[in-house]
Parts: C-alpha cells; structure tokens; sequence
C-alpha cells in the first residue's frame, strides 16, 4: 500500500498528509459505518485536519463525536462499539501529521486499510444532502483516566508513597499518565506536561537522548520511578531510579510474565514480535506461558491468530512490542497510559530492581542503515539471499523480515522500516557488536547493489 505503514497513515503535511488527503480518507472510512469519534493530539495542524476528516466522514453520510485533543489510546477506548479517526503522528516531527483509524477500539488492519487506500484512489462523491451525517463534541478524557485507573488497582500495590516523574514531552501524555497516577495515591512529578505542537521541551521520540531531563531528574531526586512517552501517548520509556533506561524487552518481559502468572487459563499467550528479546519468552515459560510472534505493527492480528489457534484453555493474556502494549483484558489498543499505571503499581511492592532482577539482560542492539524506500524491497531480498550463507549454522525465518536464530542462542533480524527509510538490524548476542558488524556489512552491501 502507497498511504498506509505500520502505524497508519504519517507524513509532512505540506505534502502528504494534507487537508485534501484528510477529507479523502475521511469519506472512504465513513462508508464502513454510522458512527465515528474523532480526536486529535497536539499539533498544530491538527485542528484542520481533524475539521477536514469530519468534513469527510459526514460527507459519507457517517456522524462524527469530536473529542479534541486526547492521547491515542483514550480514542481507542471511545471508539468502543463504534469507529473512530485519531490524528495524530506519534512520535514524528512536528511538522509531520497523520491518520490513525480504529474500529471497537483496534487499529485497522491491512485488509481494512487497503479497502480504504482503493476508496481514496477513487474518491467517491458525497451521499445526497439529506443523508449527511450530523456532529456533536463529547469529553471522553475523564472517563478514560478513571477506566485506567480502575483497571490498574487489580495489579500489584498502591501507590502511596511512591514517586514517580513523569516526561509527557508536551505531548497528550500531560493530560492523562501524571492524573492517572495522581489518583491512584502517587507523589508525581510532571515534566514538559503542558501541550505544545511545537515540543518545546524535547523531541517527541522518547529515547535516552531526549530523555535527560526525565533522566538527570530521577538520578538527583528520590524518585522511585521514571516515566517518558511519545506525542500521543502510546508509547512509554521506563527509568530506573539511578537514571537509567531500561530496556523495553526488559519491560515487556516484566510485564508479560506478570499477566501470565496471573492467569488461571490452562494456555496463557504472550504475543509479540521478531525484534523482541528471547528474554520474554524466558520469563513467560518460567511463569507456565509461551510466546506467539508477529510481523511488526500487527500486533493485534497477532492476537486474532493466536486465539483462533488456541483451544478451549487458551488466553491472549498480552501483548508488546518494543515501547507498545496491548493491556488485552482492558482494551484491544496500545496504551502507554496503561502501561505506566499498571507498572508503577508492580514497582509499588518490591520495587523495580527486584523485578528486574530475574530477567536476564544479554546485550541487545538495534542498528538503522539508510535505505531509498524504493530500494527496500530489492535490498531486502538480496539480504534473504546473502545473510544465510554468511550464517550457515543458523535456523532461517523469513516470514517477518529476516531472523536468524544461531546455535548459541543468539539471534539477529533484519526489516525494512514501515515509516522511515532505513532497514533495521536487530541482535542479541554475549558478542552482540561483532554479531551486529558482520550483518550490518551484509546489509550495507546489499543497499548499496539494490
């Protein structure tokens, strides 16, 4: 598909993600239903895009709920029995926008977004002018922040007492996590908290760069617990009270072995994806689970798979990829929000060290090579050709990209980025730098022979 990646629909709105293209996929979504709710982060195009997608869906005879500027996962949960459109670019530039739809609550799939990509290339004409749909604006936020909180009070420990700081990097995060938390008896601690389009504060992209006022500030407090998220709200980054990042299998390890422990289903499943560590396979077996993966950005059709497989006993008790979960007993979307609640009440018993400290951490690296996205393809497959015979002891998985699995235990994986034009190398290895040379050289190599 040309308008849809990963994560839906993202781009310069100069140039692609434009009014225009906003009404377009507004009028392609709203032939799939009769109600929609419309919510949008903080950016500063996101007013008139929103106002053009409106203008679409009620233009396709659909009626439109707008919720203003909520994080993405509190639009998932009023999208709830009904569809919805978030506008939103997640952890992009500021000058990038985008499009993300959802229908009861779950990002579409590729099925329904390739329907959607046909609609827009044919851009039909409005319905009649007395079918158009009508428009209302509802306050969806409050209802969301109690949902979390009441969901997270069925794990671990109250807050009381804890500290927690929170970056929300002047993205949507500000009006949720630091009031989630707040309400569940934690002393927070709220950091580029007000909403700004421009992200003053930061980068919208959480990682250990942008992250050094989050970092320099828990190192130097008595903060328990440090917490970063993206634009929208989606994504979270956890630091530790020395702080340090830790590593987002690690927490995904953490969090995957809890939900398994917890679950009485004779079949607990944790889904998640090939650039993900096999410490979370470790920690789920350890706790009587297993691991289902898939593609990256799927990862609730991951879900879907697994159930359909599964028998009577099984249970999809989680799901992640890297900075993303799926908290699949409270909802079907990504929520860092969640995540950030339900964390800090397992790190309000123990602590964080202790939950760390079965997991084992062996080096782990994520490399990006440059690569034309008109080229990806044709370097990808001389890649699926290539790594093999520089590996030939290795097992070969090619259905998610390229992972190798050696007899040590150590394990790379090579995909084209969804969103950006680069090919990721992942690996985890005791030898993780010499592992990642000698497949980056075989990657470079093949970019540069596409």
């Amino acid at each position: 598909m040309d308008l849809f990646g990963t994560a839906g629909i993202r781009g310069d709105t100069q140039s692609r993600v434009t009014p225009e293209l906003a009404r377009a996929v507004g009028r392609a979504a709203g032939v799939d239903g009769d109600s929609f709710v419309v919510g949008r982060d903080g950016r500063t195009t996101g007013e008139g895009l929103a106002a053009a997608v409106e203008a679409g869906l009620l233009s396709a005879g659909a009626d439109v709920t707008r919720v203003g500027q909520v994080p993405t996962p509190a639009l998932a949960y009023a999208a709830q029995q009904r569809r919805g459109v978030m506008v939103t670019a997640s952890h992009n530039p500021p000058a990038d926008n985008g499009l993300k739809l959802f229908a009861d609550g779950r990002e579409y799939g590729d099925d329904a977004e390739a329907r959607i990509e046909r609609r827009v290339a044919d851009d039909p004409d409005p319905v009649p002018w007395d079918e158009w749909g009508s428009s209302e604006h509802a306050d969806v936020l409050g209802a969301y922040r109690d949902a979390v909180a009441e969901y997270a009070r069925d794990h671990g420990e109250p807050l009381d007492g804890l500290s927690v700081a929170v970056d929300c990097g002047n993205g949507m995060a500000g009006v949720a996590t630091p009031q989630v938390l707040r309400a569940l008896g934690a002393d927070v601690t709220a950091i580029h908290a007000n909403v700004d389009g421009h992200f003053p504060g930061r980068e919208s992209k959480p990682t250990p760069e942008s992250l050094r006022d989050l970092r320099s500030y828990v190192a130097e407090s008595d903060a328990d617990l440090g917490i970063g998220h993206d634009g929208d709200a989606d994504r979270i980054v956890v630091v530790d009270a020395s702080g340090q990042v830790v590593h987002e299998d690690t927490i995904v390890a953490i969090l995957a072995e809890h939900y398994t422990a917890r679950s009485d289903a004779a079949d607990p499943v944790v889904v998640t994806t090939p650039n993900a560590s096999a410490r979370i396979d470790e920690r789920v077996r350890a706790a009587g689970g297993r691991v289902e993966r898939v593609r990256l950005g799927a990862l609730h059709e991951g879900v879907d798979a697994a159930r359909a497989a599964g028998g009577d006993g099984t249970e999809v008790v989680f799901a992640a990829e890297p900075w993303k979960h799926i908290h699949t007993v409270f909802g079907g979307w990504i929520d860092g929000v969640a995540s950030a609640a339900v964390l800090a009440r397992l790190v309000a018993g123990p602590g964080l060290a202790v939950l760390r400290d079965p997991v084992t951490e062996r080096p782990y690296r994520k490399v990006s090579v440059e690569c034309p996205d008109d080229d990806k393809e044709r370097a990808m497959a001389l890649v699926a050709e290539r790594l093999p015979t520089e590996f030939p002891d290795a097992s070969v998985d090619t259905e998610y990209g390229i992972r190798l699995e050696l007899p040590d235990g150590s394990w790379t994986l090579v995909r084209p980025s969804g969103t950006e034009p680069y090919v990721r190398v992942y690996a985890e290895s005791e030898d993780v730098a010499e592992l990642v040379d000698a497949v980056t050289t075989v990657v470079r190599r093949a970019v540069a022979d596409a």
